[in-house]
């Protein structure tokens, strides 16, 4: 099996559903690694202003963060450009993803490619 966890809570505006929801999806992705699992994380939708918050030693899941960094596939660019993320992005050092060419974007990430690679998804 293989994990794709999905991210799109809004940090900006979720208050704490949207930390309780980026918590669960990190906590997953720490399960699925400590099982040997191969796991990656995509921040999309509003989830991509996560690239500015995680980071930060201050923040309640920066721990939690640390221990799954390595499984961060990246940040949807087209999702990053609409939602005003792409510079924390790209500062923080996330790859922007643009596997899937939807039209009037830069690119997001290709859920198909996912599926088609034996990747179940996961959303938070």
């Amino acid at each position: 099996m293989k994990a794709a966890i999905i991210v799109l809570s809004d940090p900006k505006h979720g208050g704490e559903e949207a930390l309780g929801r980026l918590f669960n999806a990190l906590a997953a992705a720490y399960d699925f690694k400590q099982r040997g699992t191969e796991v990656a994380i995509y921040f999309q939708g509003t989830g991509t202003r996560w690239a500015g918050v995680v980071g930060d030693a201050d923040h309640p899941v920066h721990a939690l963060y640390d221990a799954v960094a390595d499984t961060v596939a990246g940040v949807s660019c087209g999702c990053a450009d609409v939602f005003g993320s792409r510079e924390d992005a790209v500062k923080n050092g996330f790859d922007l993803i643009t596997d899937n060419s939807v039209p009037g974007t830069s690119g997001l990430p290709s859920i198909a490619q996912l599926a088609d690679q034996g990747y179940t998804i996961f959303s938070f």
